[in-house]
């Protein structure tokens, strides 16, 4: 765009007339830098086209734009390309924010029109997103083109930079309503923030909208979607869209019902005159008839009334009412018959079942002594399904329900509740002999259900179940599997795994701003029948708030899909599944075994992930050359062993203690560089001044673990210390900061924080063994706080002052509630647990009713 000359004041002049001599006497390159400074000395600055002619020069000489640079947007880290074009020019130069860009960065073109012979001239520059971020929240990034001539100078308009965003949540999205025929509607919809703004557009079940097409609609400027006169082919589900040049996102579509309630008809004529002497009218609710849901019509539908004012007498009836009664009278005696019929043979079964129980070793095969052989020694699969209870205090034989005709009750009130009763082997005898332990043994393995499973895997346990329960661990991981005593039928045992998938293996979809919290784990086999719910424990690495996050707990189906089964923080609206979440745990109670992930989606910018840093160097340096690798990984137990598996097939040691990054959902890349390093000793090979790692790798979570390698060389053999500073932040957010100061060849002061493989524990543990709480014990808490109590000393108590009270309902919907605790707490506390702090709790409990805990000397 072209722009008349006009004229400045003296001091202006003379400084253009000074830059033109500049570029005459030095042309080129260099005199028009020269010109430049003079120019910018003069401070001739202006945000339109503007030409300042040298003081008795043609004006008609002075540079016209052909093209001047525009405004543009840079998506996600696509460079961008300004341009301008003036003839006649001789030179032509960018200024971006006051500064002039550097002559290598132009890229130029000369021509000539053809029109005027005039001399043109075409200039490029590339703006990064890098360049733009520098002044983020400064001021707008803008370039201006400066152009040349003998005559002298013209400034292009402004052209200014953007980066272009979309938010992902709706300020405001359109709700469910439900609607009377002809009613008005308007769904509201506010798009979210974003540079260009959103444009918005609405879609009735998928297709899209048009306002031309329907009269009855139209889209206000605040974007809301108006239907003027609900109309029964309105009803739908609508979806708000916005999208501009760098997405396109969907707002939850809301369901807009249009009802009609019913009306009544006009009545009918009466009947004739009946037999009974009365007659009748009626009508029907169709004017309109109710749809969608509409009221039905209030009213009677058929009217009768006497047609001959009461003075005939209805006819006889007798033979009529004979036959009913003796119809009435037949069905009862059947009832009667079929009612006599089922007692007997209930009774019958009755007596068989208690025969059978009292001759069964079923119920005592699970306290057996471990020194019981299978009959057939060519079975190999039945020495799999021994009890292991030789690391129990007591072993228990026959039923464990409690005596009430013991003697007197011994009171407990001082002393431990649940210490080991005694330092003796406490016995329950049971009247069926131990020789029948072979033949259970035989008979439960025909019962039982085996899988074959992998061997030898280090992301996996497994192990040989049956009603006293256990547990599962994969060491280092903090993912583990407990199986309450009586999850597992008695006569049934189950060979139970536990695996912890890799991402590559397992494809989670996460849609929209969802990203994936902890590990994927596996338990099975799927399909197995539990009594009670087993708890599943993994770590996490969210920063839970309501707020913030709006958290699901999914699991893949028989088919493949990943369904969501559980919204945390929502009242349990299933009885099969509930989570207990906690810091840095979820704990899971689910009576089907299958595939898990926990899932986020973030509600807001402020919602924030942990992320573990950790550095890794080589252990023995041989060259010159020496690398510190940057660890990004989320803040699991499971991802930190994979990291340290890694580092110790490549020879690597731990060179700082790690930290954790508070890493939000703002879609800033996280970024790391080096500092400090001493230049006469080492130099860093990092070309850039820093590296990044993109938001979105880190974000969807699908990624376990990221890293950078900052590649050093020493600038001698000899030298062996290495000191500096490593940064790791997100821009416009939190960041970490590590001050490495060590010996290459021989500090190894972080070796302690990698736990050797030998002393992650037993990943199966079967029976007694696997609790903390004595059986014993455990069956007289849960018999004393199961039964609701007025005075409040009951399970409700107890989960209150173990802090376990967030879904009391969950608890309420199991047969027993004290039972739920407990097997939490044991998920929670093992290996380390305290019992004593829960005997405290306990104890508290039973103050609140002197004769809660009192056991008998036979139990004992």
């Amino acid at each position: 765009m072209g722009a008349r000359p006009r004229r400045r004041r003296a001091p202006a002049a003379s400084s253009a007339a000074a830059a033109a001599a500049v570029v005459a006497a030095a042309p080129g390159p260099l005199g028009a830098l020269l010109a430049a400074a003079l120019l910018a000395a003069a401070g001739a600055q202006q945000s339109a086209t503007v030409a300042t002619p040298v003081s008795g020069a043609s004006p008609d000489l002075l540079p016209r734009f052909l093209l001047e640079p525009e405004d543009v947007y840079i998506v996600k880290n696509k460079p961008v390309s300004l341009a301008c074009r003036a003839t006649p020019a001789t030179q032509i130069y960018f200024k971006c924010n006051g500064e002039w860009v550097h002559q290598g960065d132009h890229v130029t073109q000369h021509s000539t029109d053809r029109s005027t012979g005039l001399p043109v001239m075409e200039v490029r520059i590339e703006i990064t997103r890098q360049q733009v971020e520098k002044i983020f929240g400064l001021e707008e990034y803008w370039c201006q083109c400066v152009a040349w001539s003998s005559s002298g100078t013209t400034k292009s308009q402004k052209a200014f930079v953007r980066i272009a965003y979309l938010r992902k949540n709706f300020e405001q999205e359109p709700t469910a309503r439900e609607v009377s025929i002809e009613q008005g509607i308007v769904l509201p919809c506010r798009p979210p923030e974003g540079i260009p703004p959103a444009e918005v557009e609405w879609l009735r079940n998928e297709e899209l909208v048009d306002p031309a097409l329907d009269a009855n609609v139209y889209v206000t400027p605040e974007h809301s979607l108006v239907l003027r006169q609900a109309r029964l082919a309105d009803t739908a589900n609508y979806t708000c869209v916005a999208k501009n040049i760098v997405a396109r996102r969907r707002s939850a579509s809301a369901a807009i019902t249009v009802y009609v309630d019913g009306a009544w008809s006009e009545w009918s004529k009466w009947s004739v005159c009946g037999t009974e002497c009365t007659h009748w009218r009626s009508r029907e609710c169709s004017e309109p008839a109710p749809r969608n849901g509409g009221q039905e019509c209030h009213g009677a539908e058929l009217e009768t009334r006497n047609c001959t004012s009461e003075l005939c007498s209805p006819a006889a009836q007798g033979a009529e009412d004979v036959a009913l009664y003796v119809g009435l009278i037949a069905v009862a005696v059947c009832l009667v018959l079929l009612l006599l019929v089922g007692v007997l043979v209930y009774c019958r079964k009755k007596g068989g079942l208690d025969a059978d129980v009292a001759d069964s070793s079923i119920l005592t095969a699970g306290f057996q002594p471990v020194s019981i052989k299978p009959s057939k020694a060519d079975n190999p699969s039945l020495l799999t399904i021994q009890p292991d209870l030789s690391t129990a205090t007591m072993t228990y034989q026959g039923s464990l329900c409690p005596r009430q005709d013991g003697p007197a009750k011994l009171q407990l009130p001082n002393g431990h509740l649940l210490s080991p009763l005694g330092a003796g082997r406490h016995t329950l005898h049971h009247s069926s002999p131990a020789a029948e332990g072979a033949d259970f043994v035989a008979r439960l393995s025909t019962q039982s259900y085996f899988r074959s499973l992998p061997r030898g895997n280090t992301n996996m346990a497994y192990g040989t179940f049956n009603f006293l329960g256990g547990r599962l661990m994969i060491p280092n991981t903090g993912i583990s599997l407990l199986i309450p005593p009586d999850a597992i039928p008695r006569g049934k045992i189950y060979e139970v795994y536990l695996t912890l998938h890799k991402q590559e293996e397992v494809r989670l979809p996460l849609a929209g701003c969802q990203t994936l919290l902890s590990p994927i784990v596996s338990c099975g086999p799927p399909g197995v029948l539990l009594t009670r719910p087993a708890i599943l424990a993994m770590g996490h690495c969210v920063e839970a708030s309501a707020e913030n996050w709006s958290l699901r707990l999914k699991k893949q189906s028989c088919e493949g899909t990943w369904e969501d089964v559980l919204q945390l923080g929502a009242e349990p609206c299933t009885e099969l599944y509930y989570c207990q979440l906690e810091a840095q745990a979820c704990y899971i109670f689910t009576e089907q075994l299958g595939r898990f992930a926990l899932v986020g989606e973030s509600l807001s910018m402020a919602a924030s992930k942990r992320l573990k840093l950790v550095l890794f160097a080589p252990a023995a340096c041989p060259s010159l050359e020496y690398n510190i690798r940057v660890y990004c990984l989320s803040d699991t137990q499971d991802a930190l062993k994979e990291v340290i598996q890694l580092e110790k097939q490549m020879g690597g040691q731990l060179i700082g203690a790690p930290r954790v990054l508070h890493f939000k959902d703002s879609y800033h890349n996280l970024r790391l560089s080096i500092h400090d390093m001493p230049s006469s000793l080492w130099k860093s090979k990092l070309l850039a001044s820093y590296q990044e790692i993109p938001f979105y790798h880190i974000w969807s979570g699908l990624q376990p673990y990221l890293h950078c390698t900052f590649t050093l060389e020493r600038l001698s053999p000899s030298t062996c210390e290495l000191a500096c500073k490593i940064w790791i932040w997100q821009v416009e957010g939190d960041g970490q900061s590590f001050t490495i100061n060590f010996n290459i060849a021989k500090d190894t002061r972080f070796s302690d924080w990698l736990v050797p493989d030998s002393e992650v524990g037993s990943p199966a543990l079967v029976g007694p063994s696997a609790f903390k709480i004595p059986f014993l014990i455990r069956q007289k808490i849960i018999s004393s706080l199961d039964t609701p109590c007025a005075r409040g000393a009951d399970w409700r108590t107890l989960a209150q002052k173990l802090n376990l009270d967030s879904h009391l309902s969950f608890y309420a919907s199991k047969p027993s509630p004290t039972a739920m605790i407990l097997n939490l707490w044991e998920a929670r506390h093992f290996p380390n647990g305290n019992l004593s702090q829960l005997a405290a709790a306990v104890a508290e409990v039973g103050k609140q009713d002197g004769a809660l805990f009192a056991v008998s000397e036979a139990e004992c």
